[in-house]
């Protein structure tokens, strides 16, 4: 019985001994589990946080200035500038030293800006500046040799290059007359990603993991990976590549627990949101966020009297895949009297297929007005749509020739990438015209009853110095004839007088302005870029 009552003893202790141990062991998990309440967004339960943008900063040399540059550089910036040289640029025809106190060179600042959640290799507007303090007058017919940009804030001290930068200079002369400031249009180069990342407010891995498969789902696989308790890295689906802003967007209003039930609320909600408050962008983005459950009340919105609604419900269902957005869009896009063409513009561009975008854009390249005609044409470049017929020029600058337009019209792009379109092409010069550049280097000359026009460029420093071309009236011609790259020895002439694309802009306005081409002339923007440097 003693051995009896033992036995039973051991076995009563046991399974106190599991009970506890079951009990205590469930207390972690029960901390563990997240508390999230049903109606809860990603964005409530993280910050998301893309990179701000980045000033970025750095010093180069430019080049063939002729006799306009500086060979004054302060010794801490030319000691940095003889390191970059010996590393970057050939020594073997080339004295570093000599290339720096040239007067053919000037020491430059180099800046940009780095845009949020950049990615690897992005293209970039820098500005240059002539170094302050120095002598250097001009920097027109500039060649930035090349720079490493840093985060201006940490410049000068330990770190990694943010971004390369090297191209032609480009002076502006229709907004500014400053020769010492330039642009390299689209020189610079992101070194890195730029990731994007969710923190989350209350650090849990398995909260993270929600999110994370919450994401994957919605946006596709590998979208989100959860990288610790506390962090969720985001990469751009290739969908949104060029709208990082709106996936982010998404991401922060995608609910977090979903099903029939929940979302048809949420759907009515947004609905009221989108078409009766003020905050109709946050409607249209919580309906594509939830996805093609949204469709239906969204379809019902396509026959609105409002435009704004009809474009944001149209928008919403062609990013989720709905063809009868594409149908409003369009009709928002060819109508003459809407305020929302460009933006319907944008939003076929972003949805539609290539081909379906491509036919649109063609249609509108005939509009009355610039600014349609403009926005359909440059999403075609970026299509890289046959239609424009592009010729790259000294590897500085393309000549796109659109026919078959409206009103003949002459643009020059001064951001991103250098770029004259000559919409309505041919193009021509009348007859009995002479223009002249304001440094009187450059003459076209068409004599009265001619078909040819006569193009002369002086040596800016040996006026004796003279280079002449015959080229046809046709616009095209004469631009191939002023920019492209003479031959050499000089005296064999050439197919081009190698002029630049600033002194092109201001030839091509003046040629407008004078009459002589029969054309409106449209400038694009400057790039924006701070902080500025005090000269």
């Amino acid at each position: 019985m003693d051995f009896k009552r033992k036995i039973l003893w051991f076995l009563m202790l046991l399974s106190l001994s599991l009970v506890v141990g079951c009990a205590g062991a469930s207390k972690p998990a029960d901390k563990a589990k997240p508390a999230v309440d049903i109606n809860d967004t990603i964005g409530a339960l993280a910050e998301v946080f893309a990179s701000n943008p980045i000033p970025i900063k750095g010093y180069g040399l430019a080049g063939g200035l002729n006799g306009t540059g500086s060979a004054e550089c302060p010794p801490q910036i030319r000691q940095y500038l003889e390191k970059y040289l010996q590393q970057h640029v050939s020594t073997e025809k080339v004295n570093i030293d000599e290339l720096i106190t040239s007067p053919d060179t000037a020491v430059v600042v180099v800046e940009g800006i780095i845009p949020p959640a950049a990615s690897k290799n992005q293209r970039l507007d820098v500005r240059v500046i002539a170094l302050p303090g120095t002598q250097t007058t001009s920097l027109e017919n500039g060649w930035l040799y090349g720079a490493d940009l840093y985060e201006a804030r940490q410049f000068g001290m330990s770190v990694n290059a943010l971004a390369t930068a090297q191209g032609p200079v480009y002076i502006d002369s229709i907004d500014s007359s400053d020769a010492r400031l330039g642009y390299i249009l689209g020189g610079g180069t992101v070194l890195e990603d730029y990731k994007i990342n969710l923190a989350l407010r209350r650090p849990d891995y398995r909260l993270a993991s929600l999110i994370r498969n919450r994401i994957n789902e919605r946006f596709g696989f590998e979208t989100a990976v959860a990288l610790t308790p506390g962090s969720v890295e985001l990469r751009v689906p290739l969908k949104y590549m060029t709208e990082k802003g709106r996936f982010i967007q998404l991401v922060k209003a995608t609910y977090l627990a979903e099903n029939p039930q929940l979302a048809e609320k949420r759907i009515a909600d947004n609905i009221q949101k989108l078409t009766a408050s003020q905050y109709k962008g946050a409607g249209e983005i919580a309906l594509e966020a939830i996805g093609i459950a949204s469709l239906p009340r969204l379809a019902v919105l396509l026959d609105s009297p409002d435009p704004e609604i009809r474009l944001r419900a149209a928008r919403c269902m062609l990013n989720l895949g709905d063809k009868r957005g594409l149908e409003t869009l369009w009709s928002i896009a060819s109508d003459k009297s809407s305020n929302y063409r460009i933006e319907a513009i944008e939003a076929i561009a972003g949805g539609a297929s290539t081909q379906q975008a491509a036919s649109m854009f063609k249609v509108l390249l005939k509009d009355d007005d610039f600014s349609v005609r403009l926005a359909a044409y440059e999403k075609l470049v970026i299509q890289n749509d046959p239609i424009a017929s592009k010729t790259i020029i000294a590897n500085s600058f393309y000549l796109d020739r659109i026919t078959q337009t409206g009103k003949p019209a002459i643009f020059i792009s001064r951001r991103y990438q250098a770029r004259v379109a000559l919409f309505g092409s041919p193009l021509y010069l009348r007859d009995n015209v002479f223009i002249e550049s304001p440094d009187k280097t450059i003459t076209i000359n068409v004599p009265a009853t001619e078909n040819t026009a006569t193009i002369i460029r002086k040596h800016p420093r040996r006026p004796d110095t003279i280079l002449q071309l015959k080229s046809s009236l046709d616009l095209s011609d004469v631009i191939l004839s002023l920019c492209k790259e003479p031959q050499t020895p000089p005296q064999r002439g050439g197919p081009g007088l190698g002029v630049s694309y600033s002194a092109l802009v201001g030839l091509l306005k003046q040629l407008v302005d004078s009459g002589a081409v029969e054309a409106d002339f449209y400038a694009g923007p400057l790039p924006k870029i701070a902080p500025s440097v005090k000269k």
